[in-house]
Order: structure tokens, then C-alpha cells, then sequence
């Protein structure tokens, strides 16, 4: 059980309040810009939070720092010389002009060719290569899947890919579905690898909490790892956090 997030201020911070039948309260501080959000106990009022967060100012704001002084990529404008990235990998964007369907290449293993009509304008390009995106990620997710469903002992009804503004992933527990970001394609595979357990293991234990956090343990030992990487990895220009 969870309610709905409230929105308080502390030394100038603003800081994100979700109440959750949990007993301890968790803080964290998520990228790409120290968006700053606790889960607390239902009991605990807004004072109380306060209190508790005054004493971790020090830490919010180291946090904060180091994503600010992470690499970000400005929006793209679908042009030959552009850098994009495809698992992790940086390639350079060649835009060809030729008629019939639209389709991405991967050229070789520093180009991405985007071939499309002469009229294309940026946006459109866009659309073409979020499609390729899309596509290789239903390529990749179904193996991974059903890895580690056998390894976590659970099964998703669904898995859906969608463009999120401020999560790599999501887990719906009752209907059982999880949702991965769209952006993962761009990110290394062990990235993708590690949402699919985390979602997954939420359908063991729907909270952040330390049972979550030792099912994690067991199942991915290297889960942290996997996490900084799909973290320190450059940055979008949309505001995504895990």
C-alpha cells in the first residue's frame, strides 16, 4: 500500500514524500539531476522527514554533484556526424537519401546509416531510428526474459517497451506487467540485463526495502555495478531515473 507523493522543501531542496507500509524510511537520489525522493513509513509525518533529512544533506549533495558532472548529450538533430549510441556503443550517424522504405544499417562498428527520403525532416528521422530502437529491443528482451524467470522463480504476464520521461523501468505487481524504457537500447546490454531482474524481483517483494535488497544479492551479485553503469554511461537529454 502506498499513497499518492507530496512535495516538501528542506534547506532549499525540494524533496519528493511517498508514504509506503514499510517499517524504515529509504532515501535516494536518482539521476539525471539529484532528483531527490523518500519512501517513509505511513506513520512518519512531514516534520519528521525533515528532521531525518537534515542530517543527510551533506551526502544529498555530494550525490547531486556527481550527476551534474556527468556527460550529457544535448537533443539530437538526426544529422550525418551526429554520435549515437546503440548497447553501450558510440556510433556516427549517416543520414543517406534514397527512395523506398526508411531503414537504419549499422554500417560497421563506428557507423549507424539512416536511410530515408530526401524530404525527411529531423523529426521524422527521429521516429525512424526510436522504430529501429524498438525493434532490436524485442529481439533482445525475450532470451533475457526467460533467463531469469527461471532464476527468480516468477513469470511476467507481459513486457512492454515505452518512451518514459523519469524511470528506466516500471512493474505494475497486480497485473503483473513490466514496462522497460525505450532508451535501453542505447545503453550496455548488462543495463537491460539488470531492469529485467529488478522488475522482475518485484513481483517477489513490491517494495525497496532489505528483503528486496538481499533478493537482489542472491539472484544478480553484481546488480550495483550494473546500476552505476547504466548511470555513468552519457546521459540524454530527457530526465530519466532509476
Amino acid at each position: 500500500m502506498s499513497t499518492e507523493g507530496v512535495e516538501i522543501r528542506v534547506s532549499g531542496l525540494a524533496v519528493q514524500i511517498v508514504r509506503k507500509d514499510i517499517k524504515n524510511l529509504h532515501l535516494g537520489v536518482y539521476p539525471p539531476n539529484g532528483r531527490v525522493r523518500v519512501a517513509a513509513p505511513l506513520c512518519v509525518d512531514d516534520d519528521a522527514v525533515r528532521l531525518a533529512l537534515i542530517g543527510k544533506l551533506g551526502w544529498i549533495k555530494k550525490q547531486q554533484a556527481k550527476f551534474a558532472a556527468q556527460p550529457r548529450q544535448t537533443e539530437r538533430e538526426m544529422v550525418s556526424g551526429e554520435s549515437h549510441y546503440f548497447l553501450g556503443r558510440r556510433y556516427r550517424l549517416r543520414v543517406v537519401m534514397r527512395d523506398g522504405p526508411s531503414r537504419v544499417v549499422l554500417a560497421n562498428r563506428s557507423t549507424l546509416e539512416l536511410q530515408g527520403r530526401s524530404e525527411y525532416e529531423a523529426k521524422e528521422r527521429g521516429q525512424v531510428l526510436r522504430r529501429w530502437y524498438r525493434k532490436r529491443l524485442r529481439e533482445l528482451v525475450p532470451p533475457l526474459l526467460a533467463k531469469w524467470e527461471a532464476i527468480v522463480g516468477v513469470r511476467a504476464v507481459s513486457v512492454g517497451i515505452k518512451q518514459m520521461k523519469t524511470k528506466w523501468g516500471a512493474c505494475s505487481v497486480d497485473a503483473r506487467r513490466i514496462w522497460l524504457n525505450l532508451e535501453l537500447a542505447k545503453k550496455p546490454v548488462q543495463c537491460l540485463e539488470y531492469l529485467i531482474v529488478h522488475e522482475l524481483t518485484h513481483l517477489v517483494e513490491p517494495h525497496h526495502n532489505n528483503r528486496f535488497v538481499s533478493l537482489m544479492d542472491r539472484q544478480m551479485p553484481q546488480w550495483r555495478s550494473h546500476r552505476k553503469a547504466l548511470n555513468e554511461v552519457p546521459l540524454g537529454h530527457a530526465d530519466w531515473s532509476y
